[in-house]
C-alpha cells in the first residue's frame, strides 16, 4: 500500500461508511467533519485520531472528499489561509473529489492544486448511502495524470468495484451530471405518469408493478416511486443536490449549443419543486408538490 494515510473529509450518510471501509482496509484514516458530533463518533467507533481542523489532515498523502459540492471542497482545503490544509500538503499529494460539480470549476481548481504540486482526481459516485454501506459504489473518474489515476483506483477499489476512467480532469463530473439528468428525467416522467393515472382511477401501486415488468422500468420506478407509495420520506438523495446536478447538465448543453429541450424541462420541474418544498428533504418530496398542482379530486 503506497499511500498509507488518508485524510477523509465529510462524514455524512455516505462518507461515514466510506471512511469506515478504508479503516477496515488497513489505512490510517484521519476523518474530519464540520459537525463535531459526527467527527467524535467516528473516532470513538473506529479508534482513529480526531483532527480538530482540516489542516490537521496535512500529513496524509491522499485527501478524499465527500461533501455537497466543489465549492465546499475548495473552501475546506483553503480554510485557514497560510495555515490551511492546502498549504500544508506535501508535493506529490493527491486529492480525490467525489462530489458532483461543474467540470470547468474542477479544471480551474486542478490548476490551483497543481501549482502546489498536488494532483486532483474527480471521481463522483453513484449508488447512494446503500452503495457506500456495501462498498458497492460506482465511480466516474477523470484526471490528467496516469499515476494519479492509478493511486486513486487503489483507494477507491475498497469502496466500489466499478471504476470508470472517462478522460481528462472534469470528465467524471460531466458523466455524473449526465447520469443524474437521465435518472431525473425518468423520475419526473414516472411521477407525472402516476399523477395522470390516478386522475383516471388507476391504483398507483398497480401502475408501479406494471412499470417494473414493462419497458417503463427504471431506477425511479424500482426505488423512488416505491418509496413514495409506501410513504417512506427518509432522506436518501436531497432534492437540492439532485436539482443542482441537472442544472449542471443543462449548462453543459448550453455551453456547446446543444438543443437540450428535455434537459431544460426536467430541470424546470425539479427547480419548481425545490422552491416549493425546500431543497434539504429527499427528492421524493417533489411528488407531493406536483400532485398538489392538480388540486382535489384524484381518481375522479
Amino acid at each position: 500500500m503506497t499511500d498509507r494515510i488518508i485524510g477523509f473529509i465529510g462524514l455524512g450518510n455516505m462518507g461515514s461508511h466510506m471512511a469506515a471501509h478504508l479503516v477496515k482496509a488497513g489505512y490510517e484514516v484521519l476523518a474530519y467533519d464540520i459537525d463535531v458530533e459526527k467527527k467524535v463518533a467516528f473516532a470513538s467507533e473506529h479508534g482513529t485520531a480526531m483532527p480538530e481542523t482540516p489542516a490537521d489532515l496535512a500529513r496524509a498523502s491522499v485527501i478524499l472528499t465527500m461533501v455537497p459540492n466543489g465549492a465546499v471542497v475548495r473552501a475546506v482545503l483553503n480554510e485557514g489561509g497560510e495555515k490551511s490544509l492546502l498549504a500544508g500538503l506535501k508535493p506529490g499529494s493527491l486529492v480525490i473529489d467525489t462530489t458532483s460539480s461543474p467540470p470547468e470549476s474542477t479544471r480551474e481548481f486542478g490548476g490551483e492544486l497543481e501549482r502546489h504540486g498536488v494532483s486532483l482526481i474527480d471521481a463522483p459516485v453513484s449508488g447512494g448511502w446503500m452503495g457506500a454501506r456495501d462498498a458497492n459504489l460506482v465511480f466516474m473518474m477523470g484526471g490528467d495524470s496516469e499515476e494519479a489515476m492509478e493511486r486513486a483506483v487503489a483507494v477507491l477499489s475498497h469502496l466500489g468495484k466499478k471504476i470508470f476512467r472517462l478522460g481528462k480532469l472534469g470528465s467524471g463530473h460531466v458523466m455524473k451530471s449526465m447520469n443524474n439528468y437521465v435518472s431525473a428525467a425518468a423520475y419526473v416522467g414516472a411521477c407525472e405518469a402516476l399523477i395522470i393515472g390516478r386522475e383516471y382511477g388507476l391504483d398507483p401501486a398497480m401502475m408501479v408493478e406494471v412499470f417494473n415488468v414493462s419497458t417503463a422500468r427504471s431506477f425511479a420506478t424500482e426505488t423512488s416511486i416505491r418509496r413514495i407509495i409506501s410513504g417512506n420520506e427518509s432522506r436518501n438523495f436531497a432534492l437540492d443536490l439532485f436539482t443542482k446536478d441537472i442544472k449542471i447538465a443543462a449548462d453543459l448543453a448550453d455551453a456547446r449549443s446543444v438543443k437540450a429541450t428535455v434537459t431544460h424541462a426536467v430541470y424546470g420541474r425539479m427547480a419548481e419543486a425545490r422552491e416549493a418544498v425546500g431543497g434539504y428533504g429527499d427528492h421524493t418530496k417533489a411528488y407531493a408538490f406536483w400532485a398538489s398542482e392538480v388540486g382535489e379530486g384524484h381518481g375522479r
